[in-house]
This record gives C-alpha cells, sequence and structure tokens, in this order.
C-alpha cells in the first residue's frame, strides 16, 4: 500500500460554488469515474463536468443558482447526491440544494470566541431538547440555558442520516446539517442568537467512521475507507493509504467549514482512539490547525473524546502534540448512568454507580487512574 503525506492546508473547493457573477461551479472527487455529469432536478439538461487529469471532475452551470438541486451522474448511469453537499431537503438519498453560505445576515461581529478555562458545558440533542426537536424551537430555550449558568452548548452531531430520529453519530453528509433540524440558515440564527446572549457553540463531528445507509461517498471513491484500518463501527477512514491526500483534504476542510461558515466557537471530535493515521503530520493535526485558521481573529475550543485518555492530543503542537483544549470525559456520566438506571453493560461494565467513584471523578476527572479497564 501506497502511503501518502498529505498536502499542505490548503482549500479545493469541492460540491457546488455559487460564484460572484452567476452561476455555479461544481467539482468533485470521483477518480474510478470516466465521465461525471450535473442532474438537475426541475430539468431533463445535464451538465458534463471535466476531468481535470487528477480524479477530479469540474464545471459551470451559468443558470445554476441558490435552491437549485441537483445530483451527479457517473459515467452516465445512476446519480447520487453530492459528497460535498450543503444540504439535502429530502434526507441523504435525495437531491442535493445549492446553499448560498453569505445569504445570512450575522450579527455577532463583535464576538471573539472563547477558551476553556471556567467554561460550563452543555450537551444538546437537538431531537430532544424540545418538543419541536428544531433549531428554532431550540433558540427559544437559549436565554433558560444562560441563565442556568450554561456558557457553551455542545451540539451533538447534525451531519446528515437516514430515518426520522438518531443520536447522529452515523452521519453519511459531512457537510449538510440534517434537514429534520431545520435548514441551514436555522442553524446560522441558532449560533448567532446564542453569541448574542453570550453563549458559545460547538459541534460534535464524526471523523472516524460513516454510517451504513445513505453513504454514497464509495460510489464516487472506493479510497475514501480504509483497507487496512477498522473501528468498533466498521471500517475506518482512509487518511495513510492509496489515494488518501483528497481523503485527508476532504474531512479536513470539513472541519474549517463549521468553523468559517457556521461561526462555530469550537468542534468535539468524537473517538479519536478511532481516526487511525500512520503517516505524517497526523490528521488530528492537520484537523485543529484547519479549524483554527478558519477561526482567525475569533478563539475557538478543540475537544478530543479518546477512551484510552491519549494526552498527546493535549500537548502543545511545538511539544509533539496536537495542540487539542481538553479531553471528553465519560467517567461521570456512565457512573451516574448506572446509579440512576442498574444499566451496567456495554460502555459501562466497569461502572458501579458508587459513591466513591463519583468522589473520585469530582477530584480527579477520571475515575480511572492507571486502574484495569476491560
Amino acid at each position: 500500500m501506497n502511503i501518502t503525506k498529505a498536502a499542505p492546508c490548503t482549500s479545493v473547493p469541492v460540491g457546488a460554488e455559487l460564484q460572484p457573477e452567476g452561476g455555479v461551479q461544481f467539482r468533485v472527487w470521483a477518480p474510478s469515474a470516466k465521465s461525471v455529469a450535473v442532474v438537475f432536478e426541475d430539468s431533463s439538461k445535464t451538465l458534463a463536468l471535466t476531468s481535470e487529469g487528477t480524479g477530479y471532475f469540474s464545471g459551470f452551470g451559468r443558470s445554476a443558482a441558490a435552491g437549485s438541486r441537483y445530483k451527479l451522474q457517473l459515467d452516465g448511469g445512476e446519480a447520487y447526491p453530492d459528497p460535498a453537499s450543503r444540504f439535502q431537503p429530502t434526507g441523504p438519498h435525495g437531491y442535493s440544494e445549492i446553499v448560498d453560505p453569505d445569504a445570512f445576515r450575522w450579527t455577532d461581529h463583535k464576538w471573539r470566541g472563547i477558551r476553556i478555562k471556567g467554561q460550563v458545558i452543555y450537551e444538546m440533542h437537538l431531537g430532544t431538547f424540545t418538543e419541536g426537536g428544531t433549531w428554532s424551537s431550540a433558540a427559544e430555550r437559549l436565554e433558560y440555558l444562560r441563565n442556568t449558568g450554561v456558557t457553551v452548548i455542545e451540539v451533538m452531531p447534525v451531519s446528515d442520516f437516514p430515518g426520522k430520529f438518531g443520536w447522529g453519530y452515523d452521519g453519511v453528509q459531512p457537510y449538510a446539517p440534517a434537514a429534520l433540524y431545520g435548514r441551514p440558515e436555522e442553524m446560522r440564527s441558532f449560533v448567532d442568537q446564542a453569541h448574542a446572549l453570550g453563549i458559545a457553540v460547538i459541534l460534535d463531528v464524526v471523523y472516524n467512521h460513516l454510517g451504513p445507509d445513505g453513504n454514497y461517498l464509495t460510489k464516487f471513491s472506493p479510497f475514501y475507507l480504509s483497507k487496512k484500518h477498522g473501528t468498533d463501527w466498521g471500517q475506518g477512514i482512509n487518511f495513510d493509504g492509496e489515494n488518501c491526500v483528497p481523503v485527508r483534504e476532504y474531512f479536513r476542510e470539513n472541519a474549517a467549514y463549521w468553523i468559517r461558515e457556521y461561526h462555530l466557537d469550537g468542534l468535539r471530535l468524537d473517538a479519536t482512539q478511532d481516526i487511525h493515521d500512520e503517516s505524517e503530520p497526523h490528521i488530528l493535526l492537520e484537523i485543529g490547525q484547519a479549524a483554527r485558521e478558519a477561526a482567525a481573529e475569533r478563539s475557538i475550543i478543540l475537544v478530543g473524546e479518546n477512551e484510552p485518555q491519549d494526552t498527546q492530543l493535549l500537548r502543545p503542537v511545538a511539544d509533539g502534540g496536537y495542540g487539542f483544549d481538553a479531553l471528553w470525559n465519560d467517567d461521570y456520566h456512565h457512573s451516574a448512568t448506572v446509579a440512576l438506571t442498574g444499566k451496567a453493560d456495554a460502555y459501562y461494565t466497569d461502572y458501579r454507580g458508587s459513591a466513591q467513584e463519583f468522589v473520585s471523578a469530582a477530584k480527579y476527572g477520571y475515575s480511572y487512574q492507571g486502574l484495569w479497564y476491560r
């Protein structure tokens, strides 16, 4: 297998990009395809994309505009949603919608971001936080959260997934906020309103695997998934194998995308122990750097979930670390769940919900400090 070093952190747009003079530039990575065409939902006309000779296909659609819906047709056969779709109005199996990321009028120009010290983070699942289960209904409760003492909202994954409900950890459209919760502009409005109340918003992102249903990335390239790295949920992402450079760029720029286009104040990276990369620099380092660069003068926080508690995530980049701000700690949550429900299987196997576990979590953060953990 050919180990390929990643390219520098420069953005090479994929997806559908509105142009200042009108029209839309389309670009997709499909190295196994001989031809790619844009198929529009409301038109019998197609737009043939031109091969760049590097596995990428691109082309300009003069009549396309914000709101146009399209799919990408491979080799004159089946058409699939855009891997870099900004919105899937009917779910991950449907047409992609062209979104103007600059149409929303932000009011948070004076917001300078956050640092980790002293923050009170509230983990929010949009589908269950309110009866409405949307960005708009959640926004109506922002003042309540502020008055409760919450300073940061950590939104559980919103990348589009199939079905009527889910935790979000089987997302298949990393760039498209799930239509179940509302439109992209409603997500932007939620963040804008939170900032107006002095509340920061970070997003949970999943870069260790892709969901099984509605995942069309492999239709465009077999190189998205790793041939040698597995995870607890199936194949890992190909960050260090053959043709990994476009894959690294796709996920690295996804991190920057959420910070840049949605004014988010940071990211919480799910299960980083299953983000496998044996090349240099490690993809986690690149993702963190890309996110901070996208924030420009704003300060953001990066939180890594890591069950083995690997402190390399926290060490400064100059000392060989990845420069994250914090590690996610599930010990208190697991002990509390066992105490409240009596459930002690799977993730909770080595927890008893005892008073000592709560004391240890309060005093030391992690309950497990070199103890045996199955």
